[in-house]
């Protein structure tokens, strides 16, 4: 299959002008030749499939529930908007409800279904957290950062885990990030640590920041915490949702300054996400939904109910310049993942991942593996 007069969004990050085929599922000849009998795009962006490295559900499912069937809807309706690859958030629940879940995740992987988004991995999100900054977690079973459980649970998984987030002042963080490190990316989150312990967990192997200003201290200029922490590492990728309701769009124009060209976008999507307003749940709490906010009883701002596409325009609304903010929902959440090699551009070799859309971003086709959705 073979596309022309396409605004191509480029390993360089940038739009270019030019052309693209793609044979047996992957791009080929990016920005060459034209062929003959190439369809013609008419000047629309075609961006890369995008990549959400922290959702917790959609469509009445959530991944922690388990459940293959839900787990199935949820990434169709995934690929259905654009988000071609997902790495769901398991949350803080007993082991064995984990294991559970992420090993639907492993059959989902083995077997994705046509039109479906790519399940490629696993953001353990719990439950080595803090008390005081457990947010929407469930506070009964917080645990002490434990390699041995984590291994355990990767393993049975097939290694399926590509992020685990933990706080950094919790007894054995230091050696838990020292460990999983060399086995995934370690994620700050939830956490209530100094600047000099998030740099200890740093200097330990940790390289990500969980949903960036949520569920850990703000920036101030005599304690700068894990922001200030994270912003001076080159190396340390930051999550934001920008759903709207999670941060302000000031702040959210500040991060983009704070972590240049490190910004990952999530949606943090529950259940609720792709559903009428009312009441859901999230990790067996009632949650309850009002446009696009999601609350606990006690008014604690929960998960989004927005998908990645739409908080990737909400950005750019915000002043995010587009092709921040593709790079932000594309190769940068592949880059966390390690999986540069497959996904998160559109260059020669990689799978045809891809989206076109018009010059309001408006969805115009979805392709996964060169196949139409």
């Amino acid at each position: 299959m073979d596309f022309k007069n396409a605004l191509i969004f480029t390993e360089d990050f940038r739009f270019r002008l030019g052309c693209f085929s793609v044979e047996e599922g992957r791009f080929t000849d990016v920005l060459g030749e034209e062929k003959p009998g190439a369809v013609d795009l008419k000047g629309a962006y075609v961006l890369p499939g995008l990549i959400d490295i922290h959702t917790h559900g959609n469509s009445g499912a959530d991944f922690s529930d388990g459940d293959e069937e839900g787990l199935r809807r949820m990434m169709a309706y995934y690929g259905k908007n654009g988000v071609t690859s997902v790495s769901p958030a398991s949350m803080t629940l007993p082991y064995e409800m984990l294991a559970k879940a992420f090993a639907t995740g492993r059959a989902v992987a083995d077997k994705r279904d046509k039109g479906s988004a790519r399940f490629v991995g696993v953001n353990m999100e719990g439950p080595f957290f803090c008390e005081k900054r457990k947010g929407a977690q469930n506070g009964a079973y917080l645990k002490d950062p434990d390699f041995d459980a984590f291994q355990k649970l990767n393993g049975d998984c097939g290694g399926l885990v590509k992020i685990v987030d933990l706080a950094a002042e919790l007894p054995g963080a230091v050696e838990f990030a020292r460990k999983a490190s060399s086995l995934c990316t370690v994620s700050i989150a939830h956490t209530d640590c100094s600047y000099e312990e998030a740099v200890t967990l740093f200097n330990a192997g940790a390289s990500h920041l969980t949903h960036l200003y949520n569920a850990m201290p703000s920036i101030h200029h005599r304690t700068p915490g894990p922001i200030g922490a994270g912003a001076e590492r080159e190396k340390v990728y930051a999550e934001l949702i920008t759903d709207g309701v999670h941060i302000h769009p000031s702040a959210v124009r500040m991060a983009f300054k704070l972590f240049p060209g490190r910004i990952c976008l999530i949606s943090d999507s529950m259940r609720a996400c792709g559903m009428a307003e009312g009441e859901s749940d999230l990790g067996g709490q009632k949650v309850y939904i009002k446009g696009r906010k999601a609350t606990l009883a006690d008014g604690t701002i929960a998960g989004s109910a927005t998908n990645l596409y739409d908080c990737m325009t909400t950005a750019v609304t915000m002043g995010i310049p587009l092709e921040e903010a593709v790079r932000a929902a594309t190769w940068n959440p592949a880059h966390e993942l390690g999986m540069l090699d497959t996904i998160g551009s559109i260059s020669n070799g990689k799978l045809a991942d891809f989206i076109i859309c018009g010059g309001s971003l408006d969805r115009q086709a979805v392709y996964i593996g060169g196949e139409k959705v």
